[in-house]
């Protein structure tokens, strides 16, 4: 499923587009930056309430499709400009991560 599907499907808020044709392999959910460097894989969707500049900075690195902002978590000013000059996907979401993980898999798993 690509990232502008399941933005339409869970009517999850757009906050930068980047490449919103990227395919999702998976999902990784983690807030610890070091952590998700080390861990999520390229094609991830990423599950945080981190919204500081080095969100961007990770998942340019680990080459997730996109982030996805829990718990309607506002991106900073800093990482909203970084995203945006990087093309990374950011969508927003008022569910916890917990409930983001469930629906992202339920929508996912229906692609399958």
């Amino acid at each position: 499923m690509r990232v502008e599907e399941l933005s339409e499907k869970l009517n999850y808020e757009i906050v930068t587009a980047g490449d919103m044709h990227k395919e999702i392999t998976g999902c990784y959910i983690g807030d610890l930056l070091s952590w998700v460097m080390g861990h999520a894989s390229p094609g991830n969707l990423w599950i945080t309430i981190m919204s500081n500049i080095n969100v961007v900075a990770v998942a340019v690195l680990t080459e997730v499709a996109c982030i996805v902002l829990a718990e309607n978590v506002a991106l900073d000013e800093l990482a909203l400009k970084k995203a945006l000059d990087q093309g990374v996907c950011i969508l927003r979401t008022k569910e916890s991560a917990y409930e983001a993980a469930i629906n992202i898999n339920n929508c996912l798993s229906s692609k399958l």
